[in-house]
Formats: structure tokens, C-alpha cells, sequence
């Protein structure tokens, strides 16, 4: 099977997509439509520059890659603009057979021109909302702490979260730069939703080594990890994560553009999923990386020999992963098994 037609094969079966940042997912084209209505300066004036400027091609590390993200926040601090963004992605999602997806933000960082905390909230779900109706699509939001700020804001989005259960909130998420900002010090947010039965997961072992994933379970009770890419470096980390099924939510890519691994042949997430662990894969950011949940499987066939039916598998696994209600997921699940056995024989 050459690479076109396994491509098209992997476009067409149902995936799930649980580890994309709302703001690293923009459409260049709206970016400057945003910025003109608004009177933002831009690095390029066309989509074409735009696109070039926001890619990252290699990152010094995960702090370079990060920076590209002041200038998709300079253009999402309105509710419309917000709506739109979240539609605009479920838009994209669908249209290559994505049929559902967690987007996660963090509401403080689109306050900066007076929105009301809750609206960033509601903004995007009203966009999310229309996509389902449009497009079928359906998808939930993840709200994001920032490590480098006060644990205390974590606590705010935590108690945030929790107002927004069951109501397209369904997990808590701890984002930005790596090292040197410990999970630990927003234990006390993670507690919050926690004690209110909400989902927890923790972007981890990226920039940081495996006691950074440490933290995120042992101290935070994270469910899901995000990346997880240096656990392989502690052997028995390794083993409770897969003996709890602990899912990693692997950003090959993304993982490439930030140094986390060399290139896309040394990537763990084979040796993870050789040793049974729970991976699935997903674009991280789909503007800054350049890249769709497509691609990511495409790139798991070409560089790391993965087949069709451990591929389904995967697909499988980003689905059995969701924050999603048990008999949620097994609806899901057996939605989309005919077609990803279908995949798995080819």
C-alpha cells in the first residue's frame, strides 16, 4: 500500500481527537480577518506569511514554540471571535472524519480586553455547539491552568470548571511551560475538580523528565497524561502507568518541533504501544504544527511501522480515552467499529 492511498484510508475512518489547544488551531485566514476588524498588528499580511511565521519548523524548545501563541491570543479576546475560532476547528475536524473532539483552552487568557470570565467560556460552546448541528461533530472543552502562573488562577479555573459541568466542560488540564513549574504547586486545583468527580489530565514528561508525569499522577491524580514522551526514562513509572491504563495523549509532531524527541523515527510512542500502553494520537496545535489528526497517523505508518490494524487500534484507544460518560463511549465505540475493522483487515 503506497502512502496516498494508505493517506485517503486513514482520512476516511472515524477518529477521535482529545489533545488540541484552541488557540494553536486557527485558520491563518482568520487570523487577519480578526486582526483587521480589531486593528491587531500582525508578522505577515497575507496567509501565506502568516502561515510561514507561525509554523515552527524546530523550536529551541518548548518555551520558543509557545511564543508563537501571542499572536493567535491578540486576536481572541472577544466572545465572536471565540465562537468562531471553536467552529471554524470543528469545521476542520469533521472535514476529515474527526467524530469527536476535547478542545482545551484556558479561559484567563482571553480576559485581556474586559471579557467576563464565564462568557469565554460559553463563547466557544456556542460555536461548538453549531458545528454538531452542522456537521455532526461532536466535541466538549477542557479548561487549562498555566504552570507559570499563580496556583491560585489555577484554583479560579478549577472552580470554573466545575461550574461548567455537564455542561460541555468535562475536564481540567495543566498547560504551559514545563520546567522549572511543578504540577505540585496546583495540587489544590486538581483536588477541586477531582472532589466534584471531573476529569483530570496533565501535560507532562514533554519538557520535563518522567518526574514531571510523577507529579501529575501521584500528586495531582491526573487520568490521562499529556504527551508523557520521557516516560520511558523511568522503568517503573512506565510500568504503573500501564498496569492502571493510564492513557498518553501523543502529539508526534509537536513532539519533533520541541526537541522532546530527535525525529519522528525515535519517537516512544512505539515502544509505548508495543508494551500495551494506552496511546492514541493527536495535533496539539493544528496552525503552529502544521499538521492534522490525518497526519499523525500517517506519520506513526511511514516512520514508525505502524499497520493498519494497530493504527485502529490507536484510533480505538483515542475513543475508549474520551471524558465521556461510560455508556457515552461504548455508543461511540460501537459506532465506528465496522469501519475501523474494515481499516484493521486492509
Amino acid at each position: 500500500m503506497g502512502e496516498a492511498e494508505i493517506r485517503d484510508r486513514i482520512l476516511a475512518i472515524p477518529k477521535a481527537e482529545l489533545h488540541v489547544h484552541l488557540d494553536g488551531s486557527l485558520r491563518p485566514a482568520t487570523i487577519l480577518e480578526l486582526a483587521e476588524e480589531r486593528g491587531v498588528d500582525l508578522p505577515g499580511d497575507d496567509e501565506e506569511s502568516l502561515a510561514e511565521c507561525l509554523f515552527v519548523r524546530d523550536a529551541e524548545n518548548l518555551e520558543a514554540y509557545l511564543a508563537r501563541f501571542a499572536v493567535t491570543l491578540s486576536v481572541m479576546q472577544h466572545a465572536a471571535a471565540l465562537e468562531r475560532i471553536a467552529y471554524e476547528l470543528c469545521e476542520d475536524a469533521a472535514s476529515e472524519n474527526v467524530r469527536y473532539m476535547e478542545i482545551r483552552y484556558s479561559p484567563i487568557l482571553h480576559t485581556r480586553a474586559g471579557l467576563p470570565l464565564p462568557e469565554t467560556v460559553d463563547a466557544p460552546l456556542r460555536g461548538m455547539r453549531r458545528a454538531q448541528q452542522e456537521f455532526g461533530i461532536r466535541s466538549n472543552l477542557i479548561v487549562c491552568g498555566i504552570r507559570n502562573m499563580s496556583p491560585d488562577v489555577s484554583r479560579d479555573l478549577a472552580d470554573l470548571t466545575v461550574a461548567y459541568k455537564d455542561r460541555g466542560v468535562v475536564a481540567f488540564d495543566l498547560a504551559g511551560a514545563e520546567y522549572n513549574y511543578p504540577a505540585k504547586k496546583h495540587k489544590n486545583a486538581f483536588y477541586t475538580v477531582r472532589n466534584a468527580n471531573i476529569g483530570a489530565t496533565i501535560h507532562a514528561g514533554e519538557a520535563y523528565g518522567p518526574e514531571s508525569i510523577h507529579q501529575a499522577v501521584h500528586y495531582c491524580g491526573a487520568q490521562r497524561i499529556g504527551h508523557g514522551t520521557r516516560l520511558y526514562e523511568d522503568r517503573d513509572l512506565m510500568t504503573y502507568v500501564n498496569d492502571f491504563r493510564i492513557p498518553l495523549e501523543i502529539c508526534i509532531t509537536s513532539n519533533v518541533q520541541t526537541g522532546a524527541v530527535p525525529d519522528f523515527e525515535s519517537h516512544p510512542v512505539r515502544q509505548y504501544f508495543d508494551r500495551g500502553i494506552v496511546v492514541s494520537l493527536h495535533t496539539d496545535n493544528r496552525l503552529m504544527s502544521r499538521t492534522t489528526v490525518t497526519d499523525e497517523y500517517l506519520r506513526a505508518w511511514k516512520h514508525l511501522g505502524f499497520t493498519p490494524a494497530e493504527i485502529a487500534e490507536m484510533v480505538r484507544n483515542g475513543f475508549r480515552s474520551a471524558f465521556l460518560h461510560w455508556e457515552e463511549k461504548r455508543a461511540l465505540l460501537a459506532d465506528v467499529a465496522a469501519e475501523l475493522d474494515a481499516f484493521a483487515a486492509s
